[in-house]
């Protein structure tokens, strides 16, 4: 198992509210995010749902987020999304199921 750090950050919504939220650093430097409670997400082999079902995550995941991509439309419980986060190579979910506390880019976009 790797070396991981709890960070705890100031976050500010849409609303101009500050949220204080704690997110996990793996030792490789990608920081892991908390998919939303009660849903099991699935991870897709490129940014939209024509793309197939690699995985379905379970309950409780929290995923690391190396890079994102524009793709197709979603809406999740954190909103609305054309954004999906690579959590693994070939792997990506929809931005409007993480908690990255952002509707914009957290992480730098895939190639």
């Amino acid at each position: 198992m790797g070396v991981e750090e709890n960070t705890t950050v100031a976050v500010t919504t849409d609303t101009g509210a500050v949220a204080v939220e704690e997110v996990t650093t793996l030792a490789a430097g990608a920081v892991v995010y908390p998919v939303a409670p009660g849903y099991r997400v699935n991870v897709r082999r490129g940014p939209g749902t024509q793309y197939g079902i690699v995985r379905t995550l379970p309950y409780g995941m929290s995923v690391p987020v190396y890079c994102q991509k524009p793709g197709e439309r979603v809406s999740g419980p954190y909103g609305t999304s054309n954004l999906w986060d690579n959590i693994a190579n070939g792997q990506f979910v929809s931005d409007a199921y993480v908690k990255t506390g952002s509707d914009g880019y957290i992480a730098p976009r895939c190639d």
